[in-house]
């Protein structure tokens, strides 16, 4: 059982934190809430008594001789931060001390998570994106607000994320297991470009999204991780080893000086299947007729002829109809040892922070339902630690 510090912030969302105080203490975990003065406006403090169990303070000045400022920090072994306001935000990333809270933030050492939620006006405003930057340098776990119906009429990013996206990202990020401790894990993520001339490229739409939370959640459970990243746009890459990369020429080189070290390589990443005959300069538009394509190397297939004791997983993105029959065949044909395989119908995979498909291997496959990026990324390394384990890797 895990003491965890549940920081509340001064917003709308403060009645939703109940619900996450609830499921907290379901996983077995003891928890202390401390509200800012601000959110006890929407949530009193007999409310949260109840729900805890344990006396709640919300300023320095109060329970004077339980040196509470110090000692709630210097107990939690982990601090969740939910709702974080704007204004939370900022004076946690200033090194504020103004109230119980931010006194205790700034006293323990614990790994912090926030988790944002406000209009989308402030959260997309340049100072809250530079405070936000600020947390994640620091250290700090900054989840990213949903998007959807807020307070009134208004709608956009900076809605309070839901309950079970919270804890799967507390489990798989902040609360981890370490069955991974001293295990190099070697992850591609994003989508390579393909020069057409100087100005132009072809690609794809991967985001990224997938192999972040992989990496992500591979080095909260104690892994060595080194992410190749093909053009990825986040920010929120920190104690990462990152490898940037732009085409196909370029991952093929990074993975062919990764992966001999690496105990497993997690391929998350689309490649393009080909490229063009690059031209020099910019061509002009009058001058295009056809676009010659050269196919480029299956890197995954090729990587796998130079497996030693190295576990192999692959991604296949493909249409639903065929969606379980393509990946088993993937699986066989590049070598690997654990295929996903999504659904992208419609297009709709691509960008989304949820995912669907099929977890296969020589063993069978295991439907996957609408999960969120880092649900699976928690499944996947679950199967990879265990595979690791007992291949004693």
């Amino acid at each position: 059982m895990s003491e965890i510090l549940l920081g509340v912030g001064g917003g709308i969302a403060a009645y939703k934190s109940c619900d996450l105080l609830r499921r907290l203490q379901d996983q077995g975990h003891s928890v202390t809430v401390v509200p800012t003065p601000a959110s006890l406006n929407f949530v009193g403090k007999a409310t949260w008594e109840a729900l805890s169990g344990k006396e709640v303070n919300s300023e320095v000045w109060e329970a004077v001789p339980k040196v509470n400022h110090v000692n709630i920090g210097d107990k939690a072994d982990y601090i969740l931060i939910a709702p974080a306001t704007a204004d939370l935000i900022a004076r946690m990333a200033a090194g504020r001390a103004d109230d119980l809270l931010t006194n205790s933030v700034l006293a323990s050492s614990a790994p912090k998570m926030v988790v944002p939620a406000m209009h989308p006006k402030m959260w997309l405003n340049s100072v809250t994106q530079a405070n936000v930057q600020k947390l994640r340098e620091l250290g700090f776990l900054v989840m990213e607000p949903a998007t959807g119906k807020l307070t009134g009429t208004d709608s956009g990013i900076g809605r309070f994320p839901e309950t079970a996206d919270i804890l799967n990202i507390f489990n798989s990020q902040i609360a981890a297991k370490r069955d991974l401790l001293g295990k190099k894990v070697l992850i591609t993520a994003g989508g390579t470009r393909e020069a057409i001339d100087d100005v132009r490229f072809i690609g794809n739409r991967s985001s990224g999204k997938q192999g972040i939370a992989i990496a992500k959640a591979a080095k909260a459970r104690g892994a060595e991780v080194t992410l190749i990243a093909a053009n990825l746009q986040s920010n929120d890459l920190f104690g990462l080893n990152l490898i940037k990369v732009v085409n196909t020429s370029d991952l093929q080189s990074a993975l062919d000086a990764n992966f001999t070290n690496c105990d497993a390589l997690i391929m998350a990443a689309a490649v393009s299947d080909a490229r063009p005959v690059a031209a020099d300069g910019k061509v002009k538009k009058n001058e295009y007729k056809v676009l010659e394509l050269i196919e480029n190397p299956d890197l995954l297939a090729e990587i796998s002829k130079k497996k030693a004791k190295q576990i192999l997983i692959g991604f296949a993105a493909e249409e639903s109809a065929n969606l379980l029959q393509e990946g088993q065949r993937k699986l066989e044909a590049k070598g690997l040892d654990l295929i996903y395989a999504n659904d992208i119908a419609q297009g709709e995979i691509f960008g989304s922070d949820r995912t669907s498909g099929y977890l296969i291997d020589v063993n069978g496959s295991e439907e996957v339902h609408e999960i969120s990026k880092e649900s699976l990324a928690t499944r996947l390394l679950d199967k990879l630690s265990e595979r690791l384990n007992s291949a004693n890797v």
